[in-house]
């Protein structure tokens, strides 16, 4: 069993390339279906005692306590290891093949209004002393190209100082392996640029200061450290703390930038591919969440909307 497992491990980190976190959450899941059934015989199982009825059992003790999102996620899981397994002849056939998952509440995607985005990109608190300053650069140059170019956090964590260019007629960002390790280019507005620019400037000094920095990453701590994904989140909690903006998640930021260009009239198709999605569908969800350009849409057409 766990020969198969790093055999698993070895195949999604060099023919998947799929990223760190995503090999850590399958492995985490095979691991707990293994455990569920080690406890039930007491012993270590192998992989013919990892059968349907196990898995199927393994399934149902996740509901009342997962989402479906969660069981969705862990079954996507099972699925790509038991198909692993089956091309590596280790089993017959796939034991979770003909189990679908539960049906999950659409949920929609949670979006600022551009009055609030606004609020959070222009109104930080001013800066007290220099070292304020340089970071009050950082964060305005990080939240502006996470909406400015619809990033994921991860994706604008991982960007290197020539990621982002412009050449005055026209700016962009390079997304390095992004979801699915694919590369994209997306194109940034001047505002976003032009915070970057002014960032740069403190950046240079932290890592002149600094000993075994980071050179190539683009958002760095004053110690010359790479920002990573759980501070970009801390740092947006608190500056939603000092505009009023209501809590949101730095993804919130990408969801705004997708529903203000559909709302603005932004082509379906040219907003999955600046947010790199692999189905239009994924891009689809946002059609259903400008109220706000509905309403407009409404009022001006309908001859008894200003009754």
């Amino acid at each position: 069993m766990q020969q198969a497992v790093d055999a698993f491990r070895d195949h999604l980190r060099s023919e998947k390339r799929a990223s760190p976190h995503t090999v850590r959450a399958y492995l985490h899941d095979v691991g707990e279906l293994a455990a569920f059934v080690q406890r039930l015989g007491g012993r270590p199982p192998t992989l013919a005692e990892l059968d349907a009825i196990a898995c199927r059992s393994y399934l149902a003790s996740l509901h009342g306590h997962n989402d479906a999102v969660t069981i969705g996620r862990k079954l996507s899981s099972l699925r790509a290891f038991f198909r692993f397994l089956v091309r590596r002849r280790l089993v017959p056939q796939s034991p979770v093949a003909a189990l679908r998952a539960p049906k999950r509440a659409r949920r929609l995607p949670s979006f600022l209004g551009k009055d609030d985005v606004t609020r959070l990109l222009d109104g930080a608190a001013p800066a007290a002393e220099p070292g304020d300053q340089a970071l009050r650069l950082r964060d305005d140059a990080l939240f502006e190209i996470i909406y400015g170019a619809g990033l994921r956090v991860s994706e604008a964590c991982n960007l290197d100082v020539g990621d982002v260019t412009s050449d005055g007629a026209r700016s962009e960002v390079k997304v390095r392996q992004g979801k699915g390790r694919k590369d994209r280019v997306v194109p940034v507005g001047s505002k976003a640029t032009g915070a970057v620019d002014a960032y740069l400037v403190p950046r240079a000094a932290w890592l002149a200061k600094a000993a075994g920095g980071d050179a190539r990453a683009l958002f760095i701590t004053p110690r010359g450290r790479r920002l990573d994904p759980r501070s970009v989140r801390r740092l947006l909690a608190k500056r939603e703390v000092t505009t009023g903006v209501r809590q949101v998640s730095p993804h919130a930021l990408r969801h705004s930038f997708a529903t203000h260009l559909l709302g603005e009239g932004a082509d379906l198709r040219a907003i999955q591919e600046m947010l790199g999605h692999a189905s239009l569908q994924t891009t689809q969800r946002y059609a259903h969440v400008n109220i706000d350009h509905l309403m407009a849409v409404y009022d001006k057409a309908h001859p008894r909307s200003r009754a």
